[in-house]
């Protein structure tokens, strides 16, 4: 069902037309215009032409729509009530507007939502992406996606690569991994699975105990329902841990995922292939050790990507059968851990953005092979899931091209070919696992037409390829088999080189604890040859393994495997004074993860100040220094991420993020102030249980309007009546952090957004304590205002009121630049991310690529 449109074009060009600029003369040179990337590709199209046997009148359209441009597509993000108004808000307001504007002489195609996917939240539009950026009939939807993207309501995200987290059946209350999840658009379904329903339950719980939060209307969600996770009081009890190998690219996932404002989500940085198992308390016997099962996992995993040409056009030329030949054996690996780590009768997706058999059929037949067959994994079949989704089955049979361009039909052909040779040795990167299963092997009648492949042409798209596993019983995987030339000279594992440290003998203790306590395997892989690591063989995708980490291991070691050479990890950059914290393996520095006690004075303070109830849990609170105590922030976690980072500090797992910043130190106007305001992110999750003592009510559209707008607005000197409904109760309020929550009248049917946001009083003003992004996009989609936001605290032409008055003036602005984006990061200095504009440009942008090829 191609959605053929009138504006597509391809990106070969690049980046030609740009002007290059001469800064040191102050002039202008020539264009430079880039060569347009010719979209073919001999060997690529004849290997796929003989592999995929489609008829031809199919295979002009497969390589058609290969050739074509993406359409633009994007997500509706974060709670299903929210994610559906903001698609109203579309609908309603900026299609009848697109369907008006027509562009090269023919009407624009406006956004149309993708068939396939659940509730509408998903769309895409034929319209090229350059078009909508500066052609001004598009100027306010423009500013709509980008909006809305800064603050997390919109993932720009390829329709293909929302398949995955689809396919996992996650449910409230389980735990789920991620293990390749960087940039984060897959690993946010994900998290947006796992609290589905939880702000209606909590409501639900709150009305219960006597609370004046209004009954949420969502009675279709069967989440909502108490029943569907009751153990904390409606709260999200489920976990998602989201892993990349590679350090910067995990803070780019934070970046992605904090705008979900999860306490139920940690942050690692591991290599997927030994990812360490995970200490947990062990109701029966706490003297025992017990480690995570997962219910659910992810394995997106690194590959050559030759699905994404439509996106990622230099690989028409740069495309190389050795890309796929030398991420086989890696693939295998993390798949194999994956498995080790799911609890029987658990789910996992395996996922790759390439149509290559040796990355996918092969991959699933090997892994299941070496976890025992059959009778321990099963393919599940997914027919009757999704069924608008066109898909083509899995192959039962294929070939494998070496990095020669040769076909090779099985190994037993590769096999005697080896023997006519005079060193016997076997073509570089072939392995037996690559090929179908013979005959009589426990893998041979593997329903591999369960698999799922989707092509460019079936409903313009990328190529991708899933499968989705079921553990039926746990397995001692079998050992990887060592190719001829590597027993030779097999490569000293780290953990012996460095044998006779305090390090590794800690170590050791904890591979033999953890091999008593779980039947699994991790497997050591020696760095490959150099001669099989040349430049023209390396993937064209963006590929960042990890080094090796034996301290971060669990399991006792076995028999070496071959692995992509390693990447050495960024040195500090020069003059750079690093603080003194405890040096990880990479290289990285993090803060360690510190929890509170529930009777610690801060904490009690807190509690006191803003009235919270009992009912909220108080022994979740952590932070990020090695003194143990609050100095700048005060995150929240689940119960189940304060059992993890506790019990497994000091034992080599590389936590970088967990749970949501609930509060940040604030300037107090008195002693009587708590200094600890609630910050935005964490007041969904707390308001709920604050006294009323420290609650502002707001009903009406145009009180909150201004609010949005004026920062600072004066409250002293009688000014406190400008603020209509809210003025007396302001007023009479006590100086420090409130919350204000939105609970509209009902009167206007555009105004029916319940919120809870932060607001602090002081002596003069007041202010909603919001990042500017935050405030424009919520007057853009409730206004349609583009009004600029006026600073009131400190006005040029205002009488002068005192050095009271002037210090004041300079806290609030220190106030409300503490609320910046800035703020967002996690307390250790990071690279900045990206902007908005940056992220809609692309779909997720270049440096994103890895979401639809390298997961």
């Amino acid at each position: 069902m191609g959605r053929g449109g009138n504006f597509r074009k391809g990106r070969g060009g690049g980046r030609g037309g740009k002007r290059n600029r001469d800064d040191n003369r102050g002039g202008h040179q020539p264009y430079t215009r880039y060569p347009e990337v010719v979209k073919q590709n001999e060997r690529l199209e004849g290997y796929y032409n003989d592999l995929l046997q489609l008829p031809e009148e199919e295979r002009e359209q497969f390589w058609a729509a290969l050739k074509r441009e993406l359409p633009n597509s994007f997500r509706f993000c974060g709670s299903k009530g929210h994610a559906l108004a903001v698609k109203n808000l579309l609908q309603t307001r900026y299609i009848p507007e697109i369907t008006r504007i027509t562009y090269d002489g023919a009407v624009v195609e406006p956004p149309q939502p993708v068939p396939w996917y659940p509730d509408g939240l998903a769309w895409w539009m034929t319209t090229p992406k350059n078009v909508i950026r500066k052609f001004p009939p598009f100027s306010a939807f423009q500013k709509f996606l980008v909006s809305e993207t800064s603050v997390g309501n919109i993932s720009r995200q390829e329709v293909v690569s929302m398949i995955p987290p689809l396919l996992m059946d996650l449910r409230p209350g389980m735990t789920v991994l991620d293990m390749c999840a960087a940039p984060g658009s897959k690993a946010a379904q994900l998290l947006e699975m796992i609290h589905r329903g939880e702000e209606a339950r909590i409501r639900h719980v709150i009305k219960q105990f006597g609370g004046s939060v209004d009954e949420i209307k969502s009675a279709d969600d069967d989440a909502a329902r108490l029943d569907a996770d009751p153990s904390d009081d409606g709260r999200a009890t489920g976990m998602l841990i989201a892993n990349d190998a590679d350090y910067k690219r995990s803070h780019m996932l934070i970046h992605q995922l904090k705008r979900l404002s999860s306490p139920n989500m940690i942050v690692t940085n591991h290599d997927a292939t030994m990812y360490p198992s995970l200490r947990i308390p062990n109701p029966e016997d706490p003297s025992k050790p017990n480690y995570l099962k997962f219910d659910r996992i992810l394995a997106d995993v690194p590959c050559s990507g030759d699905g994404t040409l439509r996106k990622n056009v230099n690989l028409w030329k740069d495309w190389a059968p050795a890309a796929a030949l030398g991420l086989h054996l890696t693939q295998v690996r993390i798949l194999v851990r994956a498995l080790q780590m799911l609890k029987p009768g658990g789910r996992m997706v395996y996922s790759t953005c390439s149509m290559n058999p040796v990355e996918n059929e092969s991959v699933v037949a090997a892994a299941i092979e070496r976890c025992g067959g059959p009778d321990k994994i099963e393919i599940v079949d997914c027919a009757d899931q999704l069924p608008l989704l066109q898909r083509k089955p899995g192959m039962r049979k294929w070939k494998i091209m070496d990095k020669s361009a040769r076909v090779w039909n099985s190994w037993q052909e590769v096999e005697d070919h080896a023997k006519s040779t005079e060193d016997g040795i076997t073509p570089s990167r072939l392995v037996e696992s690559m090929f179908p299963r013979p005959e009589g092997s426990i893998c041979a009648d593997l329903p591999l037409e369960r698999c799922m492949r989707v092509y460019a042409h079936q409903q313009d798209t990328g190529g991708f390829f899933i499968t989705v596993l079921q553990k039926k019983a746990e397995f001692k995987a079998k050992p990887e088999e060592v190719r001829p030339k590597e027993k030779k000279q097999a490569p000293k594992r780290p953990l012996e080189e460095a044998e006779g440290t305090e390090e590794a003998k800690k170590q050791k203790t904890e591979n033999d604890e953890a091999a008593k306590t779980e039947d699994v395997v991790i497997e050591e892989a020696p760095v490959e040859p150099a001669e099989e690591a040349k430049a023209e063989e390396v993937a064209p995708v963006e590929e960042t393994p990890a080094t090796e980490e034996p301290a971060a291991k669990e399991e006792a070691t076995e028999t070496p495997a071959e692995t992509p050479a390693e990447t050495p990890k960024e040195a500090p950059k020069e003059g750079e004074v690093q603080p003194e914290r405890k040096q990880k393996q990479q290289g990285s520095y993090e803060e360690p993860f510190k929890y509170l006690p529930a009777d610690h004075e801060v904490i009690k303070n807190i509690a006191d100040f803003y009235k919270i109830s009992p009912r909220f849990p108080a022994d979740r609170y952590m932070i990020r220094n090695a003194t143990g105590e609050p100095a700048k922030a005060i995150y929240y976690t689940s119960a189940l991420v304060r059992d993890i980072l506790v019990m497994n500090e000091g034992r080599g797992v590389k936590f970088i993020h967990g749970g949501v910043k609930m509060y940040v130190k604030q300037d107090a106007p008195s002693a009587e102030v708590c200094r600890w305001r609630i910050q935005s992110e964490g007041m969904p999750i707390l308001h709920g249980y604050v006294g009323a003592e420290r609650v502002v009510v707001l009903k009406k559209k145009e009180t909150l309007k201004k609010l949005l707008i004026e920062m600072f607005p004066k409250i002293a000197n009688g000014e406190w009546e400008k603020l209509d409904e809210i003025g007396e109760r302001v007023r009479d309020l006590a100086l420090g952090c409130c919350v204000l929550r939105v609970e509209p009248d009902g009167d206007d049917e555009e105004f029916n957004e319940h919120m809870a946001l932060p607001l602090w009083k002081s002596f003069q003003s007041l202010n909603l304590m919001l990042p500017k992004e935050d405030r424009s996009a919520m007057l853009l989609r409730i206004y349609n205002d583009t009004t600029p936001l006026i600073n009131m605290g400190i006005k040029r032409d205002a009488p002068k009121e005192g050095a009271e008055a002037k210090k004041e003036g300079e806290e609030e602005v220190k106030a409300e630049e503490t609320e910046t984006p800035a703020e967002a990061k996690t307390d250790v200095t990071v690279e900045a991310p990206a902007a908005a504009e940056e992220q809609v440009k692309d779909a997720e942008g270049d440096v994103s690529m890895k979401e639809e090829t390298t997961a």
